[in-house]
């Protein structure tokens, strides 16, 4: 039986999890619980999509030798990044932008080919599905922190060669590499911003009334 009143103190816990989440670059080892693992996969499946079109598909990546290729596309596309970067390549280099060699769990997300779902997304079909497909990833995450387990996402490839080495279907594109594990520690603050990478824009700048927030 569902239930559809929660108390303060389930609703306190839901905006503290969605408070204490952070994109994890730094893993422990260790392993993720096959039974932990498939409630963060349930939980991800659990998430909307428009017209209940599910465009999104999991591939647990479970080769040594499938990770490592995934590590080096990751490493190349780290160095176009940096290359423009300009005044910023040295410290962005600096960064630990991903964890795949220390994270328990490796998982590849991707786009599944376009089953012709018109239902609410005849205007941006592809947006829609990649919203969609977000909202399972933002899924996974929250689930992952209330097991007290570290999540990343890492966006440094071409899709393309990703999709030729997961062996894709024609049309189906890789959105991320999800990086999944214990953890030592979370990050006090989203990392970007605890190593001064970039500021959170305050509420007040992203909010408006009836028209485009002002700059």
């Amino acid at each position: 039986m569902v239930q559809h009143v929660f108390t303060e103190n389930e609703r306190d816990t839901v905006y503290h999890v969605i408070d204490a989440r952070r994109d994890m670059r730094h893993f422990s080892g260790g392993e993720v619980e096959q039974n932990v693992l498939l409630r963060i996969l349930q939980a991800a499946h659990a998430a909307p999509s428009v017209g209940l079109m599910q465009p999104w598909r999991f591939v647990r990546i479970t080769s040594g030798d499938m990770r490592a290729k995934l590590i080096q596309l990751v490493e190349q596309e780290k160095d176009k990044t940096a290359n423009m970067m300009d005044a910023r390549k040295a410290e962005f280099m600096r960064l630990k932008v991903e964890g795949m060699r220390e994270c328990a769990e490796l998982i590849a997300v991707v786009l599944a080919p376009d089953d012709g779902t018109i239902f609410g997304r005849r205007t941006m079909p592809e947006e829609m599905a990649l919203c969609s497909t977000s909202c399972a990833i933002q899924n996974m995450w929250l689930a992952a922190r209330a097991e007290n387990l570290g999540m990343g996402w890492v966006s440094f490839f071409n899709p393309q060669d990703v999709a030729n080495l997961l062996q894709c279907p024609d049309a189906a594109k890789p959105i991320a590499l999800l990086c999944l594990g214990p953890v030592h520690d979370f990050y006090e603050k989203p990392m970007l911003e605890q190593e001064g990478w970039r500021e959170r824009e305050d509420l007040s700048k992203v909010l408006a009334e009836n028209m485009y927030p002002e700059s």
